[in-house]
């Protein structure tokens, strides 16, 4: 297992993150089954795992900590911030109230006294910036978290943060976990060079652009299909893999042509996918998302796999650098670019 430092904080994390959305009710329902496939992945060498109190309603959160106990110390750990929690409107968002007490019951959860990493899931364009990271200044002064960092922000507003941390002395975004794969490489243009500017940790989500590389889909094969859409309420929807969808059928096409180029260079596509995104200078690591042992084995063996220049040439020719095949593969959109009337100026008087 290789590793990277954390953006400038000096902490050494693996250079694959054990992403633990797939543990609870919307993946592996089995706890004691998970907490093996944490364990196991320890033993191999990964020291990062990333999660969230919206996974499965606190349950991966749960799982995580079981997982962990006696183990602390080798775990650097991360949780998210700001997704619904409940139906109150106030039981999300990135205000100091809702943040405060989602990190106590993240640390209940997760049963431990401190949080290494604590992430703002998605922008909270209600909650002024100077609020949010107020808030978690405090949480870091009280020893509840070590550091602080964002998730699918927006370049404009990770440099926002940045300038607002600067101007009020308070505790930065020292990561960004944006999503990034072969299929998804938009943060290519914008994202992962501000976070190098700001040298910011990257921690890249959906490596294999949530299952479309994982080797099942091609063209000579069955139509996709995703154990998500039928568990997850969060973010994955049918429309990530409607082959009606002229953005999917690209998808289709690229994963069927990435697909031979891994078979050329003697890998699977997974290791294609996974290697490729810890390729990028930027990226300190890739999150994987297994749900069985078998898929953490897949995974790992993509560990120490670094892609010669004459394969990477080939993906570019594949997927032109910067793109991203279905526009709704970003994770977020903000509420102007997504309703008509929020682009249209109030009429005067």
């Amino acid at each position: 297992m290789r590793y990277r430092t954390l953006g400038s904080t000096g902490v050494q994390v693996s250079t694959l993150c054990l992403g633990a959305m797939m543990f609870g009710k919307w993946g592996n329902p089995d706890h004691d089954d998970s907490v093996g496939i944490i364990r196991t992945a320890l033993d191999a060498g990964v020291n990062i795992i990333d999660t969230a109190d919206v996974y499965a309603d606190g349950e991966s959160e749960t799982i995580v900590g079981k997982a962990i106990a006696g183990r602390r110390d080798e775990v650097v750990l991360a949780t998210k911030v700001s997704s619904p929690m409940g139906p109150g409107p106030n039981q999300r968002g990135a205000s100091r109230r809702w943040i405060v007490r989602a990190c106590e019951e993240s640390l209940r959860r997760l049963g431990t006294d401190h949080i290494d990493l604590y992430q703002v899931h998605r922008p909270d364009p209600a909650t002024d910036l100077d609020e949010t990271l107020g808030a978690l200044s405090d949480l870091v002064r009280a020893g509840k978290i070590r550091y602080a960092g964002s998730s699918t922000f927006a370049p404009s507003a990770i440099v926002r943060a940045q300038w607002t941390a600067e101007r009020r002395s308070s505790e930065r975004f020292v990561c960004e976990q944006p999503p990034y794969s072969l299929l998804a490489r938009g943060v290519e243009g914008d994202v992962l060079p501000t976070c190098e500017t700001y040298r910011m940790g990257v921690l890249a989500w959906s490596p294999l652009a949530g299952g479309w590389l994982s080797g099942r889909w091609r063209r000579d094969a069955a139509g996709p299909s995703s154990h998500r859409t039928r568990t997850m309420p969060f973010r994955t929807t049918l429309s990530h893999y409607d082959l009606d969808v002229p953005g999917n059928q690209a998808k289709l096409d690229a994963a069927t042509e990435l697909a031979r180029t891994a078979d050329e260079a003697g890998l699977t596509l997974i290791q294609l996918a996974l290697a490729f995104v810890t390729t990028h200078p930027a990226v300190t690591a890739a999150i994987i998302g297994p749900r069985t042992a078998a898929h953490l084995r897949d995974h790992l063996s993509a560990a120490d796999i670094v892609l010669e220049p004459a394969v990477l040439d080939r993906i570019d020719r594949i997927v032109a650098p910067g793109t991203d095949l279905n526009p709704e593969d970003t994770g977020y959109h903000a509420d102007v670019l997504a309703d008509p009337g929020r682009r249209r100026r109030a009429a005067v008087g």
